[in-house]
């Protein structure tokens, strides 16, 4: 269930997967997908099913149809690394995809612009667009509020006794909004919450604010 927020006077749906979509733009954003690390976890020998690589694109298609969004922005590390086969199931995805799309460049995004360019798909450094400042890394901005990825954002739960739970999240600050990541297998690292932070957890299908 998706859990709808106000944000520089926006409104704004957090969506279970981690995907952040914006109301009044119809502009659907996703962090780390790191597409084409499966593939490469596995040309190294590691022993992840052959049916996982299908299943960021099966996301991807879910999200496209449930919001129909305007505009798709990336905010970096779109691809893990260098080609592999799931740019071919990434650029049959964009020919398939009727949504203008973006990629805010990221630390992992080495492919060059130009492949991404010539399948339809702008790349940029950063993007400024109305309240917000559009980034892979977390930057601070005194004039703007950040909405970024790069962390991979969670938090610890932890029990009466010594369990824990690690669950990903959208860290909200009071000038900065951190997406958690997309993608399969890409790991997370826990941020602990501020007096003046704001934490909306991804479990079971639901956005859950703490």
């Amino acid at each position: 269930m998706n859990h709808r927020i106000q944000i520089g006077g926006q409104q704004m749906l957090m969506h279970p997967s981690g995907a952040l979509f914006w109301e009044e733009r119809s502009l659907l954003m996703l962090s780390d997908v790191h597409l084409g690390k499966i593939s490469h976890f596995r040309k190294f020998g590691a022993a992840i099913p052959t049916q996982a690589v299908q299943e960021n694109f099966i996301l991807l298609r879910r999200l496209v149809e449930e919001f129909q969004p305007f505009q798709i922005v990336f905010l970096g590390d779109l691809f893990h690394s260098s080609l592999n086969k799931e740019w071919d199931l990434f650029e049959h995805w964009v020919q398939a995809t009727p949504s203008e799309l973006i990629l805010v460049a990221g630390n992992h995004d080495i492919i060059s612009p130009l492949r991404f360019e010539k399948i339809g798909l702008h790349y940029v450094e950063d993007w400024e667009l109305g309240p917000f400042y559009l980034s892979h890394h977390p930057t601070d901005t005194s004039e703007h509020i950040n909405i970024c990825g790069h962390i991979h954002p969670a938090i610890v739960l932890r029990g009466s006794g010594r369990q824990s739970l690690r669950l990903p999240c959208f860290f909200l600050k009071p000038k900065q909004l951190i997406l958690p990541a997309l993608g399969a297998f890409t790991g997370s690292h826990s941020l602990k919450q501020g007096p003046k932070d704001r934490v909306f957890v991804l479990a079971e299908g639901e956005v859950i604010a703490l």
